[in-house]
């Protein structure tokens, strides 16, 4: 008898279970090194790679240049694309290190920093070696083989990681960090090599890249201003304030954004190919789209307004309180974090219609809003400045909403009852545990209450209240461990 090929819903159901796995156990293993680390080293030394990063990010872009998101966006991919995809990459990492390799000097003195000019030219070869597995990890994600992509990545996590913290334990001070990245992308990518049955040939051959470079150099140009939203204040305060300022911001953002990379990461892997997939039927995608909503604000809310709300004793209690200047800044970036995977769901939808044009422009609006605002708001100081960067990236969820409106005609009054339930009830709990525990001095004591009420409230409430999103995702859950349960029987 032949197998059937599994559904729509199936597929977007698997991939869910392992994104949302994969993701969990990346958190949990980025937490425990992330504590380690954050113990064993010093703000400034967190602040020196900080200031490096947006190079990275940059280049790392440059090597992409949105053409794995243009090869997930066809239909079919051919042999042909995967390798032009791939000699492209390699090609442009190659100038794009040479390039930052000469310009290291430069970078020093932007930063009045000597030591980076080493610091830099190792730190950099990361996108070099990252840029090897863009083809196969963009065939592993058009496949939807989500399984693969979370064993490799968690591999590569688990061996770099350790790594690192011994590196720091040992006393190697920042280079454990660079090491540690270095090592982490070579894995990965090797893994992506060994799970796609993909190999490419010598046979170079450009002309593909051309037909993808109208959709993809407005990628290119977005995720540049993205970049620049993600990193703009490790440059201002790099130039402006001491490695140990940056030290600090660095510290409550990477906590804000493993927090809400968790749900990001979990629906980035199914919604792209499940949104292209359903395309050419309105109705269906959005159908599908609502779903994926719900879900989102389902996962999103209540834990990262739980991050805001526990960030000054989590600080102190996982890695001290040297860094606790850094929890003030973790509480303002946890609230807007909460609405960034929303935020990265409207525009998987955009995307997914071929619209790279709108991505671009609503991106470059936002830079501009930000730039405008940081030079009217910064002689307040840092937190002036992180209080009204993250107003502006939840209030620009409605750019994203009125671009997806005219998409699929998704109205204000169904985002309201997909979102609200979820938003509403989370910061009522919220508050309510706050009056609740607002007598408990030991700090311990009060984040084990805190966590524990806030979740066993938003369960109770998510059971009475019936929520089709709690009731399919536990039972799918319970299902794959009935499943798991049955198999070790046998």
């Amino acid at each position: 008898m032949e197998k059937q090929e599994p559904s729509l819903k199936e597929k977007t159901a698997k991939g869910l279970f392992w994104g949302g796995m994969s993701n969990g156990v990346q958190q949990v293993l980025s937490l425990f090194f992330g504590l380690f680390l954050a113990r064993l080293l010093s703000p400034g030394e967190y602040g020196m790679v900080g200031m490096l990063a947006i190079f990275t990010a940059i280049a790392s872009t440059l090597c992409d240049s949105g053409l794995a998101v243009s090869l997930i966006n066809k239909k079919e991919i051919r042999f042909e694309d995967l390798n032009a995809v791939f000699w492209f990459s390699m090609t442009v990492a190659t100038i794009c290190y040479l390039a930052l390799f000469i310009g290291a000097p430069l970078i020093a003195k932007f930063y009045h920093q000597p030591a980076l000019i080493s610091l830099s030219r190792w730190s950099f070869l990361s996108f070099v070696i990252a840029s090897l597995g863009i083809a196969p990890s963009a065939n592993l994600s058009k496949k939807l083989k989500v399984k693969e992509k979370s064993i490799a990545e968690i591999t590569a996590l688990g061996l770099s990681g350790i790594l690192g913290v011994y590196l720091a334990y040992k006393g190697h001070s920042y280079w454990s960090i660079v090491i540690q990245t270095i090592v982490f992308v070579a894995i990965k990518s090797g893994l992506y090599w060994f799970f796609d049955d993909w190999k490419p040939s010598f046979h170079i051959d450009f002309s593909p890249v051309k037909e993808m470079l109208y959709f993809s150099i407005k990628l290119v140009i977005t995720s540049l201003a993205i970049i620049f939203n993600t990193y703009i204040f490790s440059v201002i305060f790099g130039r402006l304030y001491s490695e140990k300022e940056v030290g600090y911001y660095n510290q409550a953002n990477k906590w804000n954004t493993m927090g809400s990379s968790m749900v990001t990461g979990m629906i980035h892997s199914v919604a792209q190919p499940v949104l292209v997939e359903s395309r050419g039927d309105d109705v269906r995608q959005l159908r599908v789209f609502r779903k994926m909503v719900r879900f989102t604000s389902f996962l999103s809310f209540p834990l990262m307004f739980g991050l805001s709300f526990v960030a000054p004793e989590f600080i102190t209690i996982a890695i001290t309180d040297k860094w606790l200047p850094s929890a003030n800044i973790l509480r303002i970036l946890a609230i807007s974090g909460a609405f960034a995977p929303l935020g990265s769901l409207f525009t998987y939808l955009i995307l997914s219609r071929n619209d790279s044009s709108s991505y671009m422009w609503a991106n470059l609006a936002l830079i501009a809003v930000l730039l405008i605002t940081v030079a009217f708001i910064h002689p307040y100081g840092i937190m002036g400045m992180i209080i009204a960067y993250s107003i502006i990236n939840i209030l620009w969820l409605g750019v994203w909403f009125v671009l997806v409106r005219r998409k699929i005609g998704y109205t204000f009054g169904q985002l309201i009852r997909d979102v609200a339930p979820y938003l509403g009830i989370t910061s009522l709990i919220i508050v309510g545990v706050y009056f609740l525990t607002a007598g408990i001095d030991n700090i311990y004591i009060s984040i084990t209450v805190k966590i524990l009420a806030v979740a066993v409230a938003y369960i109770i409430i998510m059971w009475l209240s019936r929520s089709v999103t709690f009731r399919e995702s536990a039972q799918y859950i319970l299902q794959k461990l009935n499943i798991k349960s049955k198999k070790e029987t046998i």
